[in-house]
Protein backbone atom coordinates (compact mmCIF):
# COMPACT_ATOMS: atom_id res chain seq x y z
CA UNK A 1 0.00 0.00 0.00
CA UNK A 2 1.18 3.34 -1.01
CA UNK A 3 1.98 5.35 2.08
CA UNK A 4 0.08 8.10 3.65
CA UNK A 5 2.10 10.27 5.77
CA UNK A 6 2.05 14.23 7.05
CA UNK A 7 4.69 15.92 6.19
CA UNK A 8 6.09 19.82 7.24
CA UNK A 9 6.90 20.74 3.75
CA UNK A 10 7.25 19.48 0.49
CA UNK A 11 10.74 20.95 0.34
CA UNK A 12 11.49 19.09 3.38
CA UNK A 13 9.99 16.04 2.23
CA UNK A 14 11.72 16.07 -1.43
CA UNK A 15 15.36 17.12 0.50
CA UNK A 16 14.92 14.19 3.08
CA UNK A 17 14.30 11.49 0.18
CA UNK A 18 17.10 9.01 -0.61
CA UNK A 19 15.10 7.69 -3.07
CA UNK A 20 13.82 8.87 -6.10
CA UNK A 21 10.03 10.67 -4.85
CA UNK A 22 7.02 9.73 -7.45
CA UNK A 23 4.33 12.46 -6.51
CA UNK A 24 1.27 11.60 -7.69
CA UNK A 25 -0.65 14.95 -7.98
CA UNK A 26 -4.80 13.86 -8.28
CA UNK A 27 -8.33 15.06 -6.61
CA UNK A 28 -10.83 12.45 -4.97
CA UNK A 29 -12.92 13.73 -7.22
CA UNK A 30 -11.40 12.59 -10.42
CA UNK A 31 -12.78 9.22 -12.03
CA UNK A 32 -9.06 8.59 -13.86
CA UNK A 33 -6.70 9.48 -10.85
CA UNK A 34 -8.43 6.79 -8.92
CA UNK A 35 -7.85 4.29 -11.66
CA UNK A 36 -4.10 5.62 -11.50
CA UNK A 37 -4.44 4.24 -7.89
CA UNK A 38 -4.12 0.73 -8.06
CA UNK A 39 -1.90 0.90 -10.72
CA UNK A 40 0.92 2.87 -8.66
CA UNK A 41 0.11 0.14 -5.60
CA UNK A 42 1.23 -2.18 -7.94
CA UNK A 43 4.33 0.25 -9.15
CA UNK A 44 4.95 -0.04 -5.62
CA UNK A 45 5.16 -3.55 -4.96
CA UNK A 46 7.58 -3.93 -7.46
CA UNK A 47 9.85 -1.14 -6.96
CA UNK A 48 9.39 -0.09 -3.21
CA UNK A 49 13.15 -0.82 -2.62
CA UNK A 50 13.79 1.80 -5.61
CA UNK A 51 11.44 4.46 -5.23
CA UNK A 52 9.13 6.45 -2.49
CA UNK A 53 5.44 7.19 -3.88
CA UNK A 54 3.18 10.10 -1.91
CA UNK A 55 -0.09 11.36 -3.28
CA UNK A 56 -1.01 15.45 -3.16
CA UNK A 57 -4.24 16.27 -3.36
CA UNK A 58 -4.40 19.42 -5.69
CA UNK A 59 -7.53 20.55 -3.73
CA UNK A 60 -5.58 20.93 -0.78
CA UNK A 61 -2.21 21.69 -2.06
CA UNK A 62 -2.89 24.02 -5.09
CA UNK A 63 0.16 26.47 -4.91
CA UNK A 64 2.17 22.61 -5.42
CA UNK A 65 0.09 21.84 -8.53
CA UNK A 66 0.55 25.14 -9.93
CA UNK A 67 4.44 25.68 -8.61
CA UNK A 68 5.00 21.78 -10.80
CA UNK A 69 2.47 22.66 -13.78
CA UNK A 70 0.03 20.51 -13.25
CA UNK A 71 -2.43 21.28 -15.54
CA UNK A 72 -4.26 17.47 -16.01
CA UNK A 73 -5.22 14.84 -13.81
CA UNK A 74 -3.35 12.77 -12.94
CA UNK A 75 -0.20 13.86 -13.06
CA UNK A 76 2.79 12.35 -11.83
CA UNK A 77 6.31 14.10 -10.97
CA UNK A 78 9.11 12.35 -10.03
CA UNK A 79 12.06 14.25 -8.28
CA UNK A 80 15.57 13.25 -8.51
CA UNK A 81 17.97 14.34 -5.49
CA UNK A 82 15.45 16.89 -4.80
CA UNK A 83 14.56 18.29 -8.60
CA UNK A 84 11.95 17.21 -11.20
CA UNK A 85 13.41 15.03 -13.70
CA UNK A 86 9.67 13.67 -15.17
CA UNK A 87 6.27 14.58 -15.67
CA UNK A 88 3.47 12.05 -16.80
CA UNK A 89 0.37 13.26 -17.73
CA UNK A 90 -3.23 10.95 -17.61
CA UNK A 91 -3.59 7.14 -16.73
CA UNK A 92 -0.29 4.89 -17.67
CA UNK A 93 -0.33 1.22 -17.30
CA UNK A 94 1.74 -0.07 -14.66
CA UNK A 95 4.60 -1.94 -16.63
CA UNK A 96 4.88 1.44 -18.98
CA UNK A 97 5.05 3.33 -15.51
CA UNK A 98 7.83 0.67 -14.12
CA UNK A 99 9.72 0.73 -17.56
CA UNK A 100 10.13 4.44 -17.14
CA UNK A 101 10.47 4.61 -13.21
CA UNK A 102 13.79 1.82 -13.70
CA UNK A 103 14.97 4.12 -16.66
CA UNK A 104 15.63 7.04 -13.92
CA UNK A 105 16.44 4.75 -10.64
Amino acid sequence: MVAKQEFGSFQELLSTSEVPLVVDFYAPWCGPCQLMASILEQVNDEMKQQIKIVKINVDNYPDLASQYQVHALPTIVVFKQGQPVKKIEGVVKSQQLVQQLQAIV
